[in-house]
């Protein structure tokens, strides 16, 4: 994503409607090379532009117009999935390798995104590291893992407890990954140019096409994760969309709107991966 910066630049500013958050606001506008809005600035400056980066005393969102953007572990769509989702009977949860009894694997996520997949699994007991290159979605991110870290809900504070989030490019964590390191899975979901608009629960991935860009060197993680994962590597794609580097998977698990794609390495036993959960 080497336009990044630029996109955010000329597209967003973070603005604190209290000033109480000023200095936090001032360091993530300074992280982003964003302009910075405080407390008290006219209307008419924020409408500049077409992003604000919201910070006050709940946490930090990305707002466009009345659309809001943050990462709630808590409550919302998470919770709701976490507990009526359907468990190890979801498609990624089957995909990844959780079946009843014993194998729980340790997965790499290597495109992160607002996480609502790795909360899925870390939510049925796998430990589960995140890279997130994009400065702006790690910090959303950031931001919701901190605010569940400190939650009441003791179940939540340890689900994120097995989610360790890293800010840099999936690519080159895995180029050092030593071999006792190695995840037993590694998931991939980048992002890719929307070829036709879609309903409301597009809106988070719109508002990412525009400050961050697609995922346009996602080819690029496939052969590595073939390289380095023990037992499989599991890519998610919307279901019409071709297989990622060209490559055709031994296994799909298709949805309505999305698809799995499957490449086992390896048998994957129970005892095995159990061993690294301890």
């Amino acid at each position: 994503m080497p336009e990044c910066e630029s996109r955010l630049s000329s597209a967003l500013a973070v603005w604190s409607s209290q000033a109480s958050c000023l200095v936090r606001a001032t360091s993530i506008a300074d992280k982003l090379s964003v302009p910075l809005l405080a407390a008290g600035e006219p209307e008419s400056l924020r409408s500049c532009f077409p992003f604000l980066l919201h910070v006050d005393e709940k946490g930090v969102a990305l707002r466009q117009g009345k659309s809001e953007i943050a990462v709630d572990f808590t409550s919302g769509a998470n919770h709701h999935r976490r507990l009526h989702g359907g468990g190890r009977g979801q498609s990624v949860a089957r995909a990844i390798g959780l079946k009843s009894g014993n194998i729980v694997p340790s997965v790499l996520d290597c495109t992160a995104g607002l996480a609502r997949d790795a909360f899925v699994l870390a939510s049925l007991g796998c430990s589960i590291q995140l890279c997130e290159r994009s400065p702006l979605v790690h910090l959303l991110l950031q931001d919701g893992l901190l605010r569940a870290s400190a939650s009441e809900d003791i179940a939540v504070r340890a689900i994120v407890y097995r989610m360790q989030l890293l800010s840099l490019d999936a690519r080159e964590h895995m180029a050092v990954l030593p071999d006792h390191a190695r995840p037993d899975v590694i998931y991939l979901d980048p992002m890719f140019p929307e070829k036709r608009k879609s309903a409301a629960v597009k809106k988070d991935m719109a508002a990412f096409h525009t400050l961050v860009g697609a995922d346009e060197d996602a080819d690029a993680l496939l052969p590595l994760a073939l390289n380095v994962a023990r037992y499989r590597v599991v890519v998610k794609r919307p279901r019409h969309a071709p297989h990622l580097d060209n490559c055709k998977p031994d296994l799909v698990i298709a949805g309505e709107s999305t698809r799995f794609d499957i490449y086992p390495l390896r048998s994957m036993g129970a005892t095995s991966c159990d061993k690294r959960q301890d």
